[in-house]
């Protein structure tokens, strides 16, 4: 068995948002121990078609995993994950500044940013680079943090978000993209940031949008169903988590990735057979580097702490 899933122990779940029991089967688990290796819980990688049994909540329209992983296991096996998008990361972190500067005016004058699941750091750079002096990057897996360039490695703590370790109110900022799908306690972390923000300040999430025209067109082939995705928002249930965590006046909008054609391509449901020979296509063409931005199914909120 693949050390990464013998390292995981799963635990049955009520909804992690609302808390509710009552729940359906949406989609039984799909789990392949021969697939397990090192970039299974690594970012931005090739989908390998797993995920755990999800459940719709009734309640709240959350759809989440349960059994999932604690996440004690969670921490061992991000913590040892490979990493080799570096490329994928600064093109990311262009449309998350895009979505910064859109908030910058309506934040109080002082206090730091925090980022949590920062990566490589390639958006503590632009946090910088926007006024902030005291920024701060979580990160929970060693190689993004060991490719950090020099100038935002010093800025990134490794290990798991814990609003304990940081004083009430110590930031105008936090961040989180694509992170609320991997942790275990959705509400927990949305709760510790609000904590952390001064009055007036904001939190920015950007989410899988379940609900999303490209992911309904792709169904279950869709890769947005993975291991790593502890849940799966829409519009309704972010809003709802945001509000049961303290926010006011939530803004929701959808998001358009710009990545290389080579990405896009990465993460397509093409046949095995095929999948291969047009990456390596893509690749030697020089194409496979081109941007694109596609309205991917993912959107973002933009709630501030009242």
């Amino acid at each position: 068995m693949s050390p990464a899933l013998r390292a995981l122990r799963l635990e049955p779940r009520s909804c992690p948002s609302c808390g509710a029991i009552e729940s359906v089967v949406s989609r039984p688990a799909k789990l392949d121990a021969r697939r397990f290796g090192e970039f299974t819980f690594s970012s931005r990688k090739q989908p390998d078609g797993m995920h755990h049994r999800l459940l719709l909540c009734t309640e709240c329209e959350l759809l989440y995993a349960s059994p999932a992983p604690t996440q004690e296991s969670l921490h061992g096996v991000y913590r040892e994950a490979a990493y080799d998008s570096g490329e994928e990361a600064r093109f990311a972190s262009l449309t998350y500044a895009a979505l910064l500067r859109t908030v910058l005016d309506d934040l109080p004058t002082a206090g730091g940013a925090l980022d949590i699941g920062a990566g490589d750091g390639a958006f503590l750079r632009h946090l910088v680079a926007a006024g902030f002096d005291d920024v701060i990057g979580i990160e929970p897996s060693a190689a993004p943090v060991a490719t950090a360039a020099p100038d935002v490695r010093g800025r990134i703590q490794s290990g798991l978000f814990d609003p304990e370790a940081f004083e009430a109110s110590r930031f105008r900022l936090v961040t989180a993209f694509q992170t609320l799908e991997h942790v275990a306690d959705p509400l927990g972390l949305c709760l510790g940031a609000n904590r952390l923000l001064r009055t007036g300040g904001a939190l920015i999430v950007v989410c899988h949008n379940r609900k999303a025209p490209a992911n309904r067109l792709l169904g279950r082939r869709s890769p947005i169903f993975d291991v790593e995705h502890l849940q799966l928002f829409c519009p309704d249930s972010l809003r709802r988590l945001l509000e049961r965590a303290g926010f006011r006046h939530i803004r929701l909008r959808a998001v358009t990735n710009r990545y290389p054609l080579g990405y896009w391509a990465r993460l397509f449901p093409l046949p095995g057979p095929l999948k291969g020979p047009a990456l390596t296509a893509l690749r030697r063409s020089g194409l496979g580097r081109v941007p694109l931005g596609l309205p991917a199914g993912n959107f973002a909120a933009i709630a501030f702490k009242g």
